[in-house]
């Protein structure tokens, strides 16, 4: 089972609707991965994409849009759906976990759903109450407060004993699932996507920065991902700045590991998402991902051959 490193999501509004270009667009604006909230105590890791005047910021969102999908096409996107799946899930059938929800007492609360949504790590609260907005008799919506209350702790006062019957309950509609995979766009996969070709990355160091963002969260902090990029980009150059992409991502590799290894729990420090899988896929040189795909995580063999 995962080991569960996110950082608090606190203070980041819920905006679900699709983020066009870097988290602009009509109505609600919200602070997100694209544009991650500051805390206390953090390092001041400036926020990439609002670098440069808005001129600058539309060239580059133009130039952006004209790159190849990458791991936004389809069949990608699948792919790397199912390679998070088996190490948040240990399984590759990512579409059965809609109505998972556990708490793995690594200190987050209940987890659920396909991306690992944690009740103390705000992206659960944010994707219930966006759902609820829609939804407002949804089996969940009774639980808020609640989720308010223990939002930061993994505490589960106020959802025990019916929250996890709910959820599950919740999951059987159509329209719930779909709410997750929005979240799970807007909070992790577009925002990674876009920086890691505004970085001059291909499928598979698009796919590394998604990962990381699902892992360690968008934190400003040296833990979080914007600070584990600072950190490998003082060591090393982005393709966008004429570095090698290789080099690049694996010193960007060696950053979130580091942070991986000062977890408190051992399960927690577990790096076989790295050191098996994406590595091996660097290593081959596989930047675009193509299959067949071979990969171990956490002593678990997973092999994807057609999609």
């Amino acid at each position: 089972m995962k080991p569960v490193t996110r950082l608090f999501l606190i203070g980041a509004p819920v905006l679900v609707a699709a983020v066009v270009l870097f988290g602009g667009g009509d109505g609600d604006s919200g602070v997100l991965a694209d544009h991650p909230p500051e805390y206390p105590g953090q390092s001041g890791t400036p926020d990439p994409l609002l670098s440069g005047d808005p001129d600058e910021r539309k060239e580059l969102a133009e130039r952006i849009e004209k790159l190849p999908p990458g791991l936004a096409a389809p069949a990608q996107k699948e792919i790397a759906a199912r390679l998070v799946a088996s190490a948040e899930n240990s399984t590759l059938d990512w579409r059965g976990q809609y109505g998972a929800i556990e708490d793995l007492g690594d200190g987050n609360g209940y987890t659920a759903g396909i991306i690992g949504f944690c009740s103390g790590t705000n992206d659960m609260l944010q994707l219930v109450e966006s759902y609820t907005k829609s939804h407002p008799d949804n089996p969940l919506a009774p639980y808020l407060p609640a989720l308010r209350a223990v939002d930061g702790t993994d505490s589960h006062k106020g959802l025990d004993p019916g929250f996890r019957d709910a959820w599950a309950e919740a999951a059987e509609s159509r329209d719930f699932r779909l709410a997750q995979d929005r979240t799970r766009d807007t909070l992790y996969f577009d925002p990674a996507v876009r920086l890691a070709k505004m970085d001059g990355l291909g499928t598979l160091g698009q796919f590394v920065y998604y990962d990381a963002m699902v892992l360690h969260g968008p934190g400003l902090d040296t833990q979080g991902f914007y600070g584990i990029r600072q950190a490998a980009m003082k060591k090393a150059k982005t393709a966008a700045e004429g570095g090698d992409e290789k080099v690049y991502l694996g010193t960007f590799l060696d950053a979130s590991k580091a942070v991986i290894k000062t977890k408190p729990l051992t399960a927690q420090r577990d790096s076989s998402r790295i050191d098996t899988a994406q590595r091996v896929f660097l290593r081959d040189g596989n930047m675009d991902l193509r299959l067949p795909l071979r990969w171990q995580v956490y002593g678990e063999a997973f092999h994807i051959d057609a999609v």
